[in-house]
């Protein structure tokens, strides 16, 4: 399942970050809807609000539905036909959608017909592994980042070079009070079978519990997947939903306990640490600069409007493949040599 989320970009970088190419093949941004609600967090939960894509035509009848919008939701759906005046007295938790039976469950199905398909976005999830101690070790799992990113934008830069947000399919919702009010937007995570190096978070638990097979989230990698979701208008339900596949391209590493408690809200909640030592990261060269600058991030970080790549990527910046080195960039990063934190598990 999906739980925890962190994204951490500022409204701006976020439409840059979300760059795409419409149906006549124009370079655009997807413009904000109502962006002044929108807050940035290392560490977002069910019934907190966060960014997510979608169809501009969900908004306006007669745009063109691969035009997109950004729109900050409340997590958590709330169907259109839900009869009480207050959302938290929702009996079941619809933070996230099951792929299996979405087209089953009621709270999904209308608004699944109906083409609500969004992309939620964020730097990466969380997700605890049990530990036979009786504790949970919590994993930050986001997308493999290339030599691409950078931390500085150079002035007239179009491209954006930053870090590369998840995609995840969604659904969303739209609900107006039964006494009337204003329209509450919400979402759903959908959820598929764990591919096989998140499996490796979940296997302790799995093993205890053989009758729940282990989630994650249906991530859509790549722009023409994330086209063919939106665009519900030229490709209908039974053709998306073809797209809801565990896919492996994923990445993870350790962070601290500090994580649990959904109100801290800093870079520590996404900083790898070293498992198993007394102290979370090794007192090299290169983790006290790590360290110094997740420290003074904390002007940067999501109580500000802006800021541009997530403060804690220097420690981790890799490339996909483990053929390649990311000392180089590490170097470019902290000007010291060291070693990336996060890694995919061995075979």
């Amino acid at each position: 399942m999906c739980g925890r989320t962190a994204c951490s970009l500022g409204a701006d970088n976020l439409r840059r970050a979300c760059a795409y190419r419409d149906r006549g093949g124009r370079r655009r941004q997807p413009e904000w809807v109502r962006a002044e609600r929108y807050r940035p967090s290392y560490n977002k939960g069910p019934s907190s609000s966060g960014p997510v894509l979608l169809s501009r035509q969900h908004l306006q009848q007669d745009a063109d539905s691969s035009e997109r919008v950004l729109m900050d939701m409340r997590w958590g759906l709330i169907p259109s036909w839900f009869k009480s005046d207050d959302p938290s007295k929702m009996q079941f938790n619809t933070s996230n959608c099951r792929s299996d039976t979405m087209l089953k469950k009621s709270s999904y199905k209308g608004a699944l017909l109906k083409g609500k398909r969004c992309v939620v976005l964020a730097d990466g999830f969380y997700e605890w592994q049990q530990q036979q101690s009786g504790g949970k070790q919590p994993y930050f799992i986001y997308f493999p980042q290339t030599k691409d990113a950078t931390a500085e934008e150079k002035e007239g830069d179009e491209e954006w070079r930053g870090w590369r947000l998840l995609t995840m399919a969604g659904i969303f919702d739209c609900w107006e009070p039964p006494s009337g009010g204003e329209m509450l937007y919400t979402y759903t995570i959908i959820t598929v079978d764990a591919s096989k190096d998140v499996s490796f978070i979940h296997h302790r638990q799995a093993l205890a519990l053989t009758v729940l097979s282990p989630r994650m989230p249906a991530i859509l990698d790549g722009d023409e997947a994330i086209t063919k979701w939106l665009d519900f208008a030229e490709v209908p339900t039974q053709e998306a939903i073809k797209l809801i596949q565990p896919t492996e391209n994923v990445v993870f590493h350790p962070v601290s306990t500090f994580v649990n408690s959904v109100r801290n809200n800093t870079p520590e909640c996404v900083a790898p640490i070293e498992l198993g030592a007394k102290k979370e990261v090794k007192a090299t060269p290169s983790s006290k600069a790590m360290m110094a600058w997740l420290k003074n991030s904390q002007e940067g970080s999501p109580q500000k409007k802006e800021n541009h790549l997530p403060k804690w990527t220097s420690q981790f910046i890799h490339s996909p493949s483990p053929k390649k080195t990311s000392a180089g960039i590490l170097q470019q990063w902290l000007g010291k040599e060291g070693e990336p934190a996060a890694k995919k598990r061995k075979a």
